[in-house]
């Protein structure tokens, strides 16, 4: 039988044992207000984010383009990121699909917005990966250029003839003003297709689209894109009075002064035609 000293000591081991194995009581953690955790979780800057593409924007239905606005931001790193920031992190084709998104958001004439979109975007493909320097180069720019025709519904024909003016090689960096030039010329030429097609919708009033009517109207649309110069500002007003309806509505009784009854003109025939008139107008890149 042990003596009881050693009763004793196996004891007060057992407690010295207990004693230190117990967690040693912490303070309880300080409880973040919401402000502070706004700030942590970058929320504040992605809602003020969210509202000047709003307000830029101004869409027809501000609650439908918020909910995709941010559906597409994606889950962030720790502390925020506006979503540009987040394009270094996605591969090429996610990236081409963000930056288009970006350039659909305002159209070209609301120019404060969109420019600040344009340089979205071009910063969001140029971004570099883990295994890409940053910059832009010819292939992702074209891609983005033939997505952009394609998506807007312009027929291959024109889009490939607008393409092999205005793309890159695929090796190529691509600057900024390149970039907002081949981009704003994807977008007119697909406003000036529809207006045309509008157009001839009015001159095919009864299935009656007469040839000589519809060349008239396409040579005063020549007439008018001749006339126009970036360089001068003030030959947008004369362009604007060639298409004027008084000039039109006289050039096209003109047309019609004579006896026999015109070969009609087809719609496909017609949009070509307006469409080749605004490709001569595109300054090639190379």
């Amino acid at each position: 039988m042990a003596p009881d000293w050693l009763h004793t000591g196996i004891a007060m081991a057992d407690r010295r044992r207990a004693a230190g194995s117990s967690p040693v009581p912490r303070p309880p953690q300080r409880q973040t207000s919401g402000a502070d955790f706004l700030v942590q979780a970058g929320v504040r800057t992605m809602m003020r984010e969210a509202v000047l593409k709003l307000v830029e924007t101004r869409p027809e239905d501000p609650v439908a383009f918020l909910a995709d606005y941010f559906g597409r931001l994606g889950p962030g790193p720790a502390g925020g990121a506006a979503a540009a920031d987040l394009c270094p992190q996605l591969p090429g084709q996610l990236r081409l699909g963000r930056a288009l998104w970006y350039l659909k958001l305002a159209h070209h004439s609301q120019r404060t917005a969109f420019n600040n979109n344009l340089t979205v975007a071009y910063d969001c493909l140029s971004a570099g990966g883990k295994k890409k320097k940053p910059g832009l180069n010819g292939k992702l720019y074209t891609d983005l250029l033939t997505k952009i025709c394609h998506e807007g519904d312009l027929p291959k024909e024109i889009s490939s003839a607008l393409l092999k003016k205005i793309q890159c090689r695929d090796h190529e960096a691509v600057p900024f003003d390149v970039f907002r030039y081949g981009v704003v010329t994807c977008f007119v030429m697909m406003e000036f297709r529809s207006k045309a097609d509008t157009l001839f919708n009015i001159l095919d009033e009864d299935s009656q689209s007469d040839q000589r009517v519809c060349q008239t109207v396409l040579d005063t649309l020549k007439e008018a894109l001749v006339a126009s110069d970036l360089s001068v500002p003030a030959s947008y007003l004369e362009a604007g009075s060639k298409l004027g309806p008084d000039c039109l509505a006289v050039a096209m009784d003109r047309a019609l002064l004579g006896k026999k009854t015109g070969v009609p003109m087809s719609r496909n025939e017609f949009l070509k035609e307006a469409c080749s008139l605004f490709l001569d107008k595109v300054k090639p890149m190379h």
